[in-house]
């Protein structure tokens, strides 16, 4: 009779779910993750905005895809973090990016990560690591709270740990807070701690490990007002300068903010009512 050691690991390599092969990178620009089982979906239409309807963001835009084409060439580039004012852009940013670098002939990948699916992002890395293409992982709206340690695993991504980070893939994360951690949890541990600087060192320099750290602020009033004239522009919808003002003026001061989330939400409510179909 065989050893009942011997006959639990091999229920339990029978209960174990194979190891999951890479999928056919062909059939999408686009893929999500998921966890439980491991795989990657692909998406074959990418809710997202044309580039030249982002408004008051030029230079974050003209250094974003600068870096983004280096990538897609198979040059030198930085994981990038895209941190500030919630509404302004940051993720739509990413995705018109991406798409500006297909049109222009370039071949990349952009796969979309969970915060809470991070710490299987070593699995991901070592399923991208040989596959015949470049990979730009994006991950919205990134942070950590008190007790949170998935920030070690993003480490992986950004380090790579000692195989380092595979060449044919780069990291762009959104966030609204420039280091990641919440500022009272930054100030609770500086003030509490035997060496201040060595409490916060290790969480704080997570976003030390972004090559480029691109800041969104709150958009002027003409910059929300050109913001949706052009998302009137490109579907079609009419309406009078004087009376787009009025209307997106009490709009934004029913919302008590003005960003780009909130240019199109006017948009949306304004198509609605002069019956334009968004596609």
């Amino acid at each position: 009779m065989s050893d009942p050691t011997e006959r639990i690991a091999a229920a339990l390599e029978r209960m174990a779910p194979a190891p999951l092969g890479a999928p056919d990178f062909g059939v999408a620009d686009a893929f999500v993750w998921h966890v439980d089982p491991d795989r990657l979906t692909p998406v074959t239409r990418v809710n997202r905005v044309d580039l030249p309807l982002l408004v008051g963001i030029d230079r974050s835009r003209d250094t974003l895809l600068a870096n983004t084409l280096q990538f897609a060439r198979g040059h030198a580039a930085n994981n990038a973090l895209l941190w500030g004012a919630r509404g302004m852009g940051k993720s739509s940013l990413v995705k018109a990016i991406h798409a500006e670098v297909l049109t222009q002939g370039e071949a990349l990948k952009i796969v979309e990560v969970q915060r809470e699916d991070l710490p299987s992002i070593g699995r991901l890395l070592g399923l991208l690591r040989d596959a015949p293409h470049r990979f730009l992982l994006f991950c919205d709206d990134l942070s950590f709270s008190h007790d949170d340690e998935h920030y070690k695993s993003l480490k992986a991504v950004l380090d790579g740990g000692i195989e380092g980070r595979p060449e044919n893939v780069v990291f762009y994360a959104t966030s609204n807070r420039r280091h990641l951690m919440p500022r009272d949890m930054i100030e609770n541990e500086r003030s509490s701690a035997i060496n201040p600087s060595e409490a916060v060192e290790e969480k704080v320099s997570l976003s030390d490990r972004f090559g480029l750290w691109l800041g969104f602020h709150p958009c002027t009033q003409d910059e929300y007002l050109t913001m949706i004239r052009g998302y009137c522009d490109a579907h079609g919808v009419k309406i009078e300068d004087d009376t787009l003002r009025t209307e997106a003026i009490e709009w934004q001061a029913t919302r008590g903010a003005r960003s780009g989330r909130v240019a199109w939400q006017y948009f949306v409510d304004l198509a609605g009512r002069r019956g334009v179909k968004l596609n």
